[in-house]
């Protein structure tokens, strides 16, 4: 059969990987796909030292490539926001299917690039924007095409994953860890996506909206980083039975959707305490199959050009297919048309247990008081465990609520700060138990 003729847009490190993949798998690719899969052009700044591009057509403008009329797919690697979506629409424009690992430009980007896609008649995939190798999309798009998904949890950053895990294992502080991580190239100079949890919040509304058939929508996201996370607090945690892990969580209520990314304390025995350092997982509850776990490495070259590729073969197989026909882009019809489509929740209506860190003023009845307030807003206490008094007599206490609104906290928390006998800011953590049908 005729090839698929591609163009790689950026030869960084997941386009280097891609161009390494394509061409050292050629033979067992094009038996899969029914068709070779030939690299037409590439374009570039700069060439990742493992890419050798020797007889390969190559350019410095990414435009030349969306335009080209010998190239059937446009493979998107460059990132970022104004210049890849330019890129893509152009793309689109010219009638060429697109592959992209760009998760910012999805979930921001995506629903003018799916509807545009749709005019055209053309394919967008997108397997490597969410979790690098792990095949998520597809799994959650069709593998649980028959479910009503309940819930989706994951840890979908590994460089915030590998700070809490060794903060956790060897009890150092997160500036520490987080100097490492960046030594190690396994966070950026500027590491504010990933530890704000940014760039998981871009990948939870990717998820959630294939899940639940709703429009993207990141801009509703709740994001909270781990950037005030102690080595007090993970302990503590360990000590009541909970790992703190910083997820990504998405659930179906009466009321909406959750939409939401922060640190969560999760109970020790369930599969999400249970992944470090660098690797991502994501959990889904399906109504049908009960709770699934994928797993596997979240970045790095060759396992995001994994799924570049995969997505390459999809598009080969369905290139001559209607596209009435094809997978929709978002696993549901008419995303955003439906009058019943659900609302995404304010963060304020959201219910979970807490974990809060306090420091008070040892003298009698600070903690009266502290319990009171909380009484007042309808929050009962789990547990407490007050510390003997630091430096200063200054006394750490340790609560764990029962469940309750975000809003009565967030009261709550207001009061008990404005205490003169409470110093500093109150450490506040979601519980969460991750019901998995048991």
């Amino acid at each position: 059969m005729k090839p698929v003729r591609v163009g790689i847009c950026g030869l960084g490190t997941v386009g280097g990987g891609t161009f390494n993949v394509l061409t050292r798998n050629a033979d067992d690719i094009a038996r899969r796909a029914g068709r070779p899969i030939v690299i037409e052009q590439v374009a570039h700044r700069s060439i990742h030292p493992d890419c050798d591009i020797t007889g390969i057509k190559a350019t410095a403008d990414v435009f030349e490539v969306a335009r080209n009329p010998d190239i059937d797919v446009v493979v998107e690697l460059i990132g970022g926001y104004d210049v890849a979506r330019e890129l893509v629409l152009t793309a689109i424009d010219n009638g060429k299917h697109v592959v992209t690992a760009n998760k910012a430009l999805i979930a921001v980007h995506g629903n003018e690039i799916f509807q545009a896609a749709h005019e055209k008649g053309v394919i967008v995939a997108f397997e490597a924007a969410v979790a690098g190798g792990i095949p998520v999309i597809k799994s959650l798009r069709e593998g649980l095409g028959a479910n009503r998904i309940e819930w989706v949890a994951g840890i979908i950053n590994g460089t915030g994953n590998y700070i809490l895990t060794h903060m956790r294992d060897e009890g150092r502080a997160f500036e520490d860890v987080l100097a490492e991580a960046q030594a190690l190239g396994y966070a950026e100079s500027d590491p504010t996506f990933d530890v704000e949890g940014i760039d998981a919040a871009h990948k939870l509304t990717i998820l959630a909206s294939i899940a639940y058939g709703v429009p993207l929508q990141f801009d509703k996201a709740f994001t909270e980083g781990i950037a005030r996370i102690t080595a007090q607090d993970v302990e503590q945690a360990d000590n009541l039975g909970y790992i703190i892990k910083h997820l990504g969580i998405s659930k179906r209520t009466e009321a909406g959707l959750e939409l939401r990314v922060h640190p969560t304390l999760i109970p020790k025995e369930r599969l999400l305490a249970n992944v470090h350092g660098v690797k991502n997982a994501i959990e889904v509850m399906g109504d049908a199959v009960g709770p699934t776990l994928y797993y596997g490495a979240g970045a790095g070259a060759e396992p995001t050009a994994s799924a570049v590729v995969a997505d390459l073969l999809d598009v080969a197989r369905d290139i001559a297919t209607d596209h009435h026909y094809r997978v929709p882009y978002l696993a549901f019809s008419g995303v955003g048309q439906s009058a019943n489509a659900l609302p995404i929740m304010p963060m304020e209506e959201i219910v979970t247990a807490y974990y809060l860190r306090l420091l008070a003023v040892d003298r009698p009845g600070v903690l009266a008081r502290v319990a009171t307030i909380l009484s007042e807003q309808g929050i009962s206490i789990e547990a407490l465990i007050q510390k003997e008094a630091t430096e200063g007599e200054l006394v750490p206490i340790i609560l764990m609520t029962h469940r309750t609104k975000e809003k009565q906290m967030n009261d709550a928390i207001r009061e008990i700060e404005s205490m003169a006998d409470i110093a500093g800011a109150v450490t506040r953590i979601r519980v969460e138990s991750l019901d998995e049908g048991e």
